[in-house]
This record gives C-alpha cells, sequence and structure tokens, in this order.
C-alpha cells in the first residue's frame, strides 16, 4: 500500500488530509497544555492546603502532642508529598509530552511544506511540458493548413491554360517552402510529443510518488509520535504511583497511630495540678459558752479556749476562688516555676534540666573537639597557632560551668517539688485515716462522746490548698509561726498576694502546703500569699501553726 501508487491523483486531497494531521496535533498539544496547567494548579492548592493547616513552628512547640494531631500532622506531610508528586507528573508532560510534540509539530509543518512545494514544482514543470508538447502540435496542423492551401494554390495554377510560367513557378516554389516547414513543425511536434510522454510517465511513476511516499512517511511518523505521547503521559502517571501509594499507606498508618487511652493521659499530664482535694470543713461549736448541767443522759462538749475555727475554712470564705477551681493567679512567669501548681511546676523544671543537659553535652563536646585541634596544632605548628583556640576554650569553658550551675539551681527546686508532693500524698493517706476515725466516734444521734483522752488523739487537719481571696479580715488574727526576710521584690498585684520588697521582714502565720506559696503578715497587719521561693524562713520551735479541730 502506496499512497504514491492508489492516490496518484489524489494530490489536493493529501495537501487537506496532512493540513488535518497537523491541526490534530496542535488539538492535542494544547490538551497537554491544559492538563498539565490543571496538575500544576492542583499541586499549588494541595500546598497552599497544607502550609494553611500545618501548625506555626512555636505554635506547634507550645501544642499538647495528642495522637489525634500527630495523626493529622503526619497525614499533612503525607499530602505535601503527594502534592510534590503531582508536580512531578506536571514536570515528566511538561518535558517528555509537551516540549517535544510542539518540537515535532514545529519540524512536521515544515517537513510538509517541503513536500508539498517539490510536489507543486513537479506538477508545474508537466504543465510546462505539456504546453510547450500542444504548441509544437498547433503549430505543425497549422503549417499542414498552409501547405495545403500552397498546393492547391499550385494545382489551380497549373492546371490554368491562362496562368503564366512564373506564377506557376513562383506557386511552386511557395510549395516546396510550406512543405518543408510543415515537415519542420512535425519533427518538432514529435520530438515535444515523445519529451512530454516521458516526463508524463516520470511524473507519475517516479517523481509523485516520491513525494507521495514522503508525505506518508511523515503522516505515519505524526501518527507514531501521537502513539508515544500517549503512551508518556501514562508513564508519567504509572512512575509516581509506588510513591503516591506509600503516601497512602502514611495516611493510613497515621490513622492507625491515634491512641485515644494515649491522649487521655496526655489530657492528665497537662492538666494536673498535683494538688490534693479539699479536705471535710471542721465541726464549730457555738455552744461552748452555754453552761449546762452534766448528766447521766447529756453529753458535754469541754470549753476549750484553743478551738478557734480557721477562717480559711468557714464558709464564708468558701465562696472566694481557688486556684484549684476557680482562676489561676496571672502574674509573670517566675524562674523557678513558683507560679504553676506543683505537678506542672515538676514537669516544667525536668524539661528545663532536660534541655540545660544537651546544652551541656553540646559545649562538653564542642570543648573536647577544641581541646584535640589544640593538640594537633602544638603538634603541627604550621596548621595553626594554638593560642588562637584560648578565648574559644575559655568562653566554653565558661559556658559548661554557667549550665552546670543552672541544672544544679533547677535540680535544687526539682528536689524541693518531689519531696513536698510526696509529704502532701503522706498527709492526704493520714488525713483519710482520721477522718474515717472521727466518723467511728460518732454517736447515732450525731453527738460526740465525752472522753477526753479521745479528744486529745484527735490529729489536727491541714487544709492542703491556700486561697487566692482578698478576704482576710478574720475575727482573730491567725498567730505567727515564725519570720522570714524577702529575698526578692515581689509586686502581689494577683488576687490574694502580698506585695514586698527587698530586704523587707514579715510574720509567717501558714507554711508552705506544697503549692510554692507562703501566707505572711506585714507589720501593718496586711496579710497574703508571697512566693516561697521569695523568702527565707526562720520559723519558731514552740509555735504551733495548726488549729485542732473536734
Amino acid at each position: 500500500m502506496s499512497w504514491g501508487t492508489e492516490l496518484w491523483d489524489q494530490f489536493d486531497n493529501l495537501e487537506k488530509h496532512t493540513q488535518w494531521g497537523i491541526d490534530f496535533l496542535d488539538k492535542y498539544a494544547k490538551f497537554v497544555k491544559e492538563r498539565l496547567e490543571i496538575e500544576q494548579n492542583y499541586a499549588k492548592q494541595l500546598r497552599n492546603l497544607v502550609k494553611k493547616f500545618c501548625p506555626k513552628r512555636s505554635a506547634k512547640d507550645e501544642e499538647p502532642r495528642f495522637t489525634s494531631c500527630l495523626s493529622f500532622y503526619n497525614i499533612l506531610n503525607e499530602l505535601n508529598d503527594y502534592a510534590g508528586q503531582r508536580e512531578v507528573v506536571a514536570e515528566e508532560i511538561g518535558h517528555r509530552v509537551y516540549a517535544e510534540i510542539m518540537r515535532y509539530s514545529n519540524d512536521i509543518k515544515g517537513e510538509r511544506k517541503s513536500h508539498l512545494h517539490e510536489g507543486r514544482k513537479a506538477q508545474q514543470y508537466l504543465d510546462m511540458c505539456l504546453k510547450q508538447m500542444d504548441n509544437s502540435k498547433r503549430k505543425f496542423e497549422r503549417e499542414c493548413r498552409e501547405a495545403e492551401k500552397a498546393q492547391q494554390s499550385y494545382e489551380r495554377l497549373d492546371n490554368d491554360t491562362n496562368a503564366t510560367k512564373s506564377d506557376v513557378e513562383k506557386a511552386k516554389q511557395q510549395l516546396h517552402l510550406r512543405t518543408h516547414m510543415a515537415d519542420e513543425s512535425k519533427n518538432e511536434y514529435a520530438a515535444q510529443l515523445q519529451n512530454y510522454n516521458a516526463e508524463q510517465h516520470k511524473h507519475f511513476y517516479i517523481v509523485i510518488p516520491q513525494v507521495y511516499k514522503h508525505l506518508q512517511e511523515m503522516d505515519e511518523r505524526r501518527t507514531i509520535k501521537l502513539s508515544e505521547c500517549y503512551k508518556g503521559f501514562a508513564d508519567a502517571e504509572r512512575k509516581v504511583i509506588p510513591i503516591i501509594s506509600k503516601c497512602l499507606e502514611g495516611m493510613v498508618q497515621a490513622a492507625k497511630s491515634v491512641d485515644e487511652r494515649r491522649d487521655s493521659q496526655i489530657v492528665v499530664d497537662c492538666f494536673k495540678s498535683g494538688f490534693e482535694p479539699p479536705g471535710d470543713f471542721p465541726f464549730e461549736d457555738y455552744s461552748q459558752h452555754i453552761y449546762r448541767t452534766v448528766s447521766d443522759g447529756t453529753i458535754s462538749t469541754p470549753k476549750q479556749e484553743s478551738l478557734k475555727p480557721d477562717p480559711r475554712m468557714t464558709v464564708g470564705k468558701a465562696k472566694g476562688k481557688l486556684w484549684l477551681f476557680g482562676k489561676k493567679p496571672k502574674g509573670p512567669a517566675l524562674e523557678d516555676f513558683s507560679h504553676l501548681p506543683p505537678e506542672q511546676r515538676r514537669k516544667r523544671l525536668q524539661q528545663r534540666i532536660d534541655e540545660l543537659s544537651r546544652e551541656l553535652q553540646k559545649e562538653m563536646d564542642q570543648k573536647d573537639a577544641l581541646n584535640k585541634m589544640k593538640d594537633v596544632y602544638e603538634k603541627n605548628p604550621q596548621m595553626g597557632d594554638p593560642g588562637s583556640l584560648h578565648p574559644k576554650i575559655a568562653e566554653t569553658t565558661s559556658n559548661i560551668e554557667r549550665l552546670r550551675m543552672e541544672i544544679h539551681k533547677n535540680e535544687g527546686w526539682l528536689s524541693e517539688v518531689e519531696g513536698k508532693v510526696s509529704q502532701r500524698s503522706e498527709r492526704r493517706h493520714s488525713a483519710e485515716a482520721n477522718h474515717l476515725v472521727a466518723q467511728g466516734r460518732e454517736s447515732p444521734e450525731g453527738s460526740y462522746t465525752e472522753d477526753a483522752n479521745q479528744e486529745g488523739r484527735v490529729q489536727p487537719q491541714h487544709h492542703a490548698h491556700p486561697e487566692f481571696d482578698d478576704e482576710f479580715d478574720d475575727d482573730e488574727p491567725l498567730p505567727a509561726i515564725g519570720h522570714c526576710k524577702s529575698l526578692y521584690p515581689f509586686d502581689g498585684n494577683n488576687e490574694g498576694t502580698l506585695a514586698m520588697k527587698e530586704g523587707e521582714v514579715l510574720y509567717i502565720i501558714e507554711e508552705d502546703k506544697g503549692d510554692g506559696w507562703t501566707r505572711a503578715r506585714k507589720q501593718n497587719g496586711e496579710e497574703g500569699y508571697v512566693p516561697t521561693s521569695y523568702i527565707e524562713i526562720t520559723l519558731e520551735k514552740n509555735s504551733k501553726g495548726a488549729v485542732t479541730y473536734i
């Protein structure tokens, strides 16, 4: 099958067909370009989506590390990788398909133009040969008619008896001339006819088939190129399928990593204050000033001057805001985190110790490296001056000492917090035991025994949580159990706190219960809570800071 033999007379249709092929090629190139833009926009929108929902660096450090959040962030990372693969697809389509097809389209347009020009040129040459043959034919025909006329004229004069001899001779010469010209025209026509037939045979059997063959090969290459582009388009997608599958598998694994029990434990770790639950309110006996006759059927309560209700445990005081259940005092963040609840303070201190330990290890590694470099310089002076490393070594040594002091200081605070938390736990168990004993001593009628020995064994209850309120208008001020000297100034802007200056002496009326705050009183009678780490405390040995409740 060849266009040259089968379609020898379809030059115009072949011209139209090849033009349609190029137009279809350009149409597919336009399709690829739009698909390329879709992939690029899709990848860009995916990356913008990931950037929008990814946490900022600062916020991510402060955000609780819930497994559901971590899973979502992993999914975002996988989605970002997926967007990168869409970019790879777009880049592959752009280079292997779109750029190649545009280059081939330009080449094939030039090749088609050249082949069609060659075909038109051959057709023009054949038309020129046909025209020359036709001219020689008409000339031969014309000369033959003129020769016939000359012969007829000669024959008429020759038969005419009235014609002169000169007229007959002249007609005879004219006949010979016309006959000679007719013979020349005949020879020329025969030559032109032979030449045209040869050119026509060459045109339709050699030149045109060759031109059409080139056009056929060009069109077949165009078809093959389209097939390759179709395959390359699919290969661009196929190449990224393994990585995309890994991205999707990563998303599935991220979904499986969600642990609801772990998230619940993280909530506990994040918000656990370390405080003990509030203790029971003590019984406040207002009938102790009523004198009654003691009888066998009456149970009396002995009068004790030391029984004073704890102002912090009264119902009126319960209306104040507790740190545990109310608003946490807002103030400047302290270096020892004493403004935080015990459990949170312990975690923050441990976190800081770990960070300082990592910095210390880094500085020690740097110091070892500098010392090794110094030894190399001392052994090989041409490599460098050992003295140039002394400032850096001194700076590193200073940093190491500073970090060690910081670690020691924070470890001291951590030991203090852990010791107080353990003491509070022991006091809690003791308070629960005393609560059970007190319930066992209660009579069915709701009264208490009059055994003074048993009353003396009742342990004082310590309320574990100080209240941060501004109500310190007790009927009688609490007795001082010691005094303290402030080491640092404290502004006392928060509700229930007491402002103090550096070096100021205060009275201690209630010890630190493990929450980092001590209740104190100024010389003018103003009371409030101050940070324990800000003061130096001296307790009186014979003082009794606790109140015995019945």
